[in-house]
């Protein structure tokens, strides 16, 4: 029996303090960077397709997607080098520009965890190169050994960028951004087009290009559509798709030698021997023939290249691997950053261009792989209008056909096929740039925004994706900003100060996550932006951001409770790509984004009782075969104020 004095002191005994509540391990995650961890899990992700990345190349589709992209990669890289040749004094010819993409082609069919992305030389490093000419050449500096420096430095920038996880900032790289750099791409390739031109002076050689071009591009542009249309048989259109521009550069390289046009002289593309430097040097630099001023100078360049070719690639590496594209198996932004910093120190090591992601050749890639099939459309009552599309139902993901188009462009550095170079007119080549150009243009986002805008409105679709927008004036709002942001980008590179484009491009990012929420509602931003890739893709970076999150947090009529599940439903009708239906799900726990970009689980996922992502495909209203999972509302929506 317990004593007055045990019960007063049982009865006044302090309580035991509660148990400290663990530290959310988001508040610190801002400083704790685990190196390696990306570059890791997108090995320990791919590893086990590596052998089916193999394999599965046993398709039809491989063989003419191999020649379509040898001749896709190879003709705008022998346009880009006449115009490096010509502007950096023949530093850069046709031998140096085929050998980087050789080596792209090869290092990223073999080792990358996204083979479907064709490397190589492009406009933007194309401009980025002679501009560091006309910079340098007046000092009297080694140019070669200067742009290997560049290179080398490049190198290091890659590597600390890759192994501090710096994809994970992929996820706010939405089609905003990317659209602004394909524009601005296309009309680098009209641009190149109308300089080649220019070259030819105003006779007989000039008026004879000018027609040739313009033939080349119509020609091709028609085989392009026929291979869309429904005329023919199906053999026939996959042939004229696939090679009508290869045949059409073939044909006109000889056209021009038919009657009295064989009298007028025209500029053929300049070639070097074969296998040799197009400058009279060795392959490998003599980097150390520079002083050591210059050596530091390079670092400032070198930023500049790192900058470009983070956002240059990745956003070629989104594209390939966009939302239209029903892929399988994971991608691995880390280690291909690794290995992209590997291939520009080599690049400047033997004096070539620094290759890296191209665009539109890597979209044209994964595209050329599709297997489609034809799907009805059918009006908004669900009645047929015996119109079809064809709707792509795999894609066939092996890494055979970009090393294949690889080692035919090497093969190209032979002496028989540079002979054959030498033969190609230099207006075909404006009239592939022409092709090119209008390509991109018009399968970009700003092209589809501008004409709904000058379209009449009683004769658009009453599904159109735009026109869930009451405000037309966001509309306008929206492109107004694109094109502003492509207008400073374009406007820079015909300056001295064109070296520095790749800080407008990259400014694009923190636009679109701070100053278009401020202006736009998130349901108008959900419609007119949308992430570049689908989830599945962007699982190692911790999923997207942009395009939905607003409108899940709008449209969604309940509120999460305590573990985070969302106790709503959306309604599918949001205009951006990742519409579902059913039920909001629960959230992958309670470690941050950035946590679980880093062990590779990424933030959308659905764990089953194993353990592992398990992703079922579903088939939206429009036919479009996307990636059903669930997601957590509260995770989507607390991105809104960055």
């Amino acid at each position: 029996m317990a004593t007055p004095t045990d019960a007063t002191t049982t009865s006044h005994a302090p309580a035991p303090a509660p148990a400290p509540s663990p530290r959310p391990r988001s508040a610190d995650r801002w400083y704790r960077i685990r190196l390696f961890r990306g570059m890791i899990n997108d090995v320990r992700r791919r590893a086990p397709y590596y052998v089916s990345d193999w394999t599965d190349a046993w398709n039809y589709r491989v063989v003419p997607a191999t020649v379509y992209m040898y001749f896709a990669n190879i003709l705008p890289a022998l346009a880009f080098s006449l115009d490096m040749f010509s502007k950096t004094d023949m530093q850069y010819g046709v031998n140096e520009v085929l050998l980087a993409s050789v080596l792209g082609a090869v290092v990223f069919s073999v080792l990358a965890c996204q083979p479907l992305v064709i490397v190589g030389v492009t406009g933007p490093i194309t401009v980025f190169n002679y501009t560091v000419y006309d910079i340098m050449s007046p000092t009297g500096t080694n140019y070669l050994a200067f742009m290997c420096w560049i290179g080398l430095w490049s190198l290091v920038f890659h590597w600390v960028l890759a192994v501090t996880n710096s994809c994970n900032w992929l996820r706010y790289v939405t089609r905003f951004p990317c659209d602004i750099f394909g524009f601005y791409v296309a009309f680098i390739y009209l641009q190149k087009g109308i300089q080649v031109l220019e070259r030819m002076g105003d006779e007989e050689p000039f008026y004879l290009s000018l027609v040739v071009s313009l033939l080349v591009f119509a020609i091709s542009y028609v085989c392009a559509e026929l291979g869309k249309s429904a005329l023919f048989t199906h053999p026939v259109r996959v042939f004229l798709k696939d090679y009508g521009t290869p045949l059409t550069v073939v044909f006109f390289t000889g056209f021009v030698h038919l009657g009295k046009m064989e009298g007028v002289h025209l500029e053929n593309l300049p070639v070097s021997t074969s296998f040799f430097p197009t400058a009279d040097r060795g392959w490998f630099v003599h980097f150390w023939d520079i002083s050591v001023g210059d050596v530091f100078l390079a670092i400032p360049f070198a930023v500049l290249l790192t900058v470009l070719f983070w956002f240059d690639h990745n956003v070629s590496s989104l594209i390939a691997q966009g939302t239209e594209f029903p892929l399988s198996k994971p991608a691995g932004f880390h280690w291909d950053l690794f290995l992209l910093g590997l291939t520009t120190g080599v690049a400047g090591l033997l004096g070539l261009p620094f290759p890296n992601g191209l665009i539109p050749q890597a979209p044209f890639h994964t595209e050329s792989l599709c297997v489609t099939s034809v799907v009805a459309d059918p009006d908004e009552t669900g009645a047929g209008k015996g119109h079809y599309e064809f709707k792509a139902t795999h894609v066939v993901e092996q890494r055979v056909s970009n090393l294949a188009q690889g080692l035919l462009t090497l093969s190209t550095m032979s002496s028989p096929l540079l002979v054959v170079l030498h033969l190609i007119p230099q207006g075909v080549l404006a009239g592939l740039f022409f092709i090119m150009g209008f390509q991109a243009l018009e399968a970009n986002g700003i092209t589809a925004k501008l004409l709904f805008l000058v379209r009449d409105a009683a004769l658009t679709p009453a599904g159109h994706p735009l026109k869930q927008i009451p405000r037309r004036a966001a509309i306008w709002l929206f492109v107004a900003v694109e094109l502003a942001g492509f207008a400073a980008t374009f406007a820079i590179t015909q300056t001295v100060a064109a070296v520095g484009f790749p800080v407008f491009i990259f400014a694009l990012i923190p636009v679109r996550a701070l100053l278009l929420p401020r202006w736009l509602t998130p349901q108008e931003l959900s419609v007119l932006d949308e992430p570049t890739a689908s989830p599945f893709t962007m699982e190692g970076i911790g999923g997207s951001y942009g395009g939905r999150e607003g409108m899940l947090d709008a449209s969604a009529d309940g509120s999460s409770g305590e573990d985070g599940t969302d106790r709503g439903k959306v309604d599918g009708s949001s205009g951006g790509m990742f519409r579902r239906s059913g039920d909001a799900a629960v959230s992958a726990g309670r470690r941050s984004e950035e946590e679980l970009a880093e062990l590779g689980e990424g933030r959308l996922r659905a764990p089953n009782a194993a353990g592992m992502r398990r992703m079922s495909s579903a088939v939206d209203e429009d036919g479009v075969e996307m990636l059903g999972m669930r997601v957590s509302r509260r995770g989507l929506a607390s991105r809104e104020g960055y």
